[in-house]
C-alpha cells in the first residue's frame, strides 16, 4: 500500500481536527476515511513534527537490526552444518 501522507502532514491534519473540525469535513478535504483518520489519531496524537521523525528514524533502523539478526542466524546455521 503506497502511503500518500508523509508523518508530518497526518500530525497538521490532526491538528487541525483538534482544532474544531469535524472529522467528516476533514475526510472530504483530504480524500481519506474516518477509518483513516482514527487509525492516525492512535497512532500520531499527542506528537509533534520531531517526534514523528524520531519515530521514523527508529522504526528505520529497527529494521536494519532486524535484517542483521536474520543475516546472522542464517550464517550460524550454515557453519553449524
Amino acid at each position: 500500500m503506497k502511503k500518500r501522507f508523509i508523518e508530518e502532514q497526518i500530525i497538521r491534519i490532526l491538528k487541525e481536527g483538534e482544532s474544531g473540525t469535524p472529522v467528516k469535513e476533514l475526510c472530504r478535504k483530504y480524500g481519506v476515511s474516518d477509518a483513516t483518520i482514527y487509525h492516525w489519531k492512535a497512532k500520531f496524537s499527542g506528537m509533534e513534527v520531531n517526534d514523528a521523525k524520531k519515530l521514523r528514524y527508529l522504526e528505520h533502523e529497527n529494521g536494519k537490526l532486524k535484517r542483521m539478526i536474520g543475516e546472522l542466524s542464517i550464517e550460524v546455521m550454515a557453519l553449524k552444518e
